[in-house]
């Protein structure tokens, strides 16, 4: 580990530093200043396809190159240029004005960053950037822990368990079936969370191109906005906007994502319950240590290591979905330093998946003591045996049953049968009720 990765005050770059690194290509101040060179870029390509002045396509390129291959030491620049201006937007103008003599296109420079305000160039990079994040990393990662989660149900899909309501015993389920709860849960969000818009604003100081509108009365800046959002970006062009983006659909990306977050903490504390009830080994890895003092220990630490990153994420995603969409008036500055955070909750959820995904490698089934669970709580079959009484008219079942279960001990094979044979009805009735088992009532469900 290197010395700032020690010296780190987050441990997002610090101790998880290795762990979510590449996310540093959308979040970092380097990552901001690329996307905002993009846009500049991206804008001022555009105005020459409109013909406000000439662009030849080896030009074109050459520009495009300029971000493609932006490096650290053009952001440090860039910064450089922001400690003259302190204005990170502006310094960015300046730059690509430099860039653009270096290319001999200096003619035309006045065309960069022309009749903007700084938001729309953040409220099409954010956007942009978070866009890519999510599609290049965040839908991968959660994809790929669905389908783990799938195809662990369908390895376990017959194995009965006691489900637990309340805490306490009761009617059995199949353990398959119990993961496929969660992989439906999040297949449902994740649909959900993938059709909301990735939104922008972009039209100039208070929404309504006032600038360019003056300088070009006769262009349709609307629609030259609407295109450019749309093709040169892939974002949707909020039309009705102050000085910046509503931020209402990138709230409900981050309220989809805490959505998501709360399904797999309810799915960690399933899973740390079921290792607690021993229905779980883990792996052991040679040289770990589970406890520092009890050398027979292996904690589920990697469900804990993801309960907890996901809580942090939750809490920084909430405050993001709450405040971003509200500024006053045309604009305020408060959503400048919390959309610059928009990065750690996505790395502390990142490191969730990460720690789930390991410790869903680890889980060793313990199928015997599922089963001893199962035949120490022969009561839970009380609901299937006044169930099958009910169709055949016999009187006030549930009631026996209570009379029988309720707060009793050692209810088990014999004490049903017993119950059952005191029972008057048929033999063929009584054989019935005498098949069914805690290991086989189990019902049913589609299948997977």
């Amino acid at each position: 580990m290197d010395l700032s990765a020690l010296t780190a005050i987050s441990p997002v770059d610090g101790r998880y530093r290795n762990q979510v690194h590449h996310l540093d290509q959308y979040f970092s101040e380097f990552a901001l200043i690329r996307y905002r060179v993009l846009i500049e870029i991206e804008y001022f390509i555009a105005l020459s396809e409109k013909k406000f002045f000439a662009l030849k396509p080896a030009q074109v390129k050459l520009l495009r190159e300029i971000y493609l291959h932006f490096s650290t030491d053009k952001a440090t620049e860039i910064k450089n240029i922001e400690k003259i201006t302190n204005h990170d937007v502006k310094a960015v103008e300046y730059y690509l004005k430099q860039e653009l003599d270096a290319l001999k296109l200096g003619r035309f420079k006045e065309w960069i960053h022309f009749g903007l305000t700084s938001q729309d160039v953040n409220n099409t990079a954010i956007p942009l950037l978070w866009k890519e994040s999510l599609e290049n990393e965040y839908y991968p990662a959660i994809a790929t822990l669905m389908l783990q989660i799938k195809k662990t149900a369908a390895t376990w899909k017959n194995i009965p368990m006691l489900a637990r309501t309340h805490g306490q015993p009761a009617s059995p389920t199949r353990l398959g079936k119990e993961f496929m709860v969660f992989a439906e849960r999040l297949s449902q969000q994740l649909q959900l969370l993938q059709s909301i818009p990735y939104s922008c604003k972009f039209g100039g100081a208070t929404g309504n191109f006032n600038a360019h509108n003056v300088a070009y009365p006769r262009t349709d800046w609307i629609k030259f906005a609407n295109d450019f959002c749309s093709k040169s970006l892939g974002l949707q062009r909020q039309q009705f906007t102050t000085q910046i983006e509503h931020y209402d659909n990138i709230a409900a990306h981050f309220d989809g994502i805490k959505r998501i977050n709360n399904i797999l903490i309810d799915f960690c504390r399933d899973i740390w319950t079921y290792i607690s009830l021993e229905y779980f080994k883990q792996k052991v890895k040679k040289g770990e240590v589970g406890s520092s003092a009890m050398p027979h220990k292996v904690n589920p630490i990697d469900f804990e290591n993801a309960e907890g990153n996901l809580g942090m994420a939750n809490a920084l995603l909430e405050h993001l979905s709450s405040k971003l969409p509200i500024s006053r008036l045309q604009r305020d500055l408060t959503d400048s330093t919390v959309l610059r955070n928009i990065g750690v909750p996505f790395a502390h959820t990142i490191l969730a998946l990460k720690s789930f995904d390991k410790g869903m490698g680890k889980l060793l089934l313990n199928e015997a003591k599922i089963k001893q669970d199962l035949e120490q709580n022969w009561a839970v079959v009380a609901e299937a045996i006044q169930t099958i009484l009910r169709r055949e008219n016999y009187p006030n079942p549930y009631e026996a049953l209570k009379h029988l279960t309720r707060g009793a001990e050692d209810i088990n094979q014999k004490t049903m049968h017993r119950f059952i044979d005191k029972l008057k009805i048929s033999s063929s009735l009584k054989k019935e009720l005498k098949s069914i088992t805690p290991l086989n009532y189990t019902g049913v469900n589609p299948d997977f």
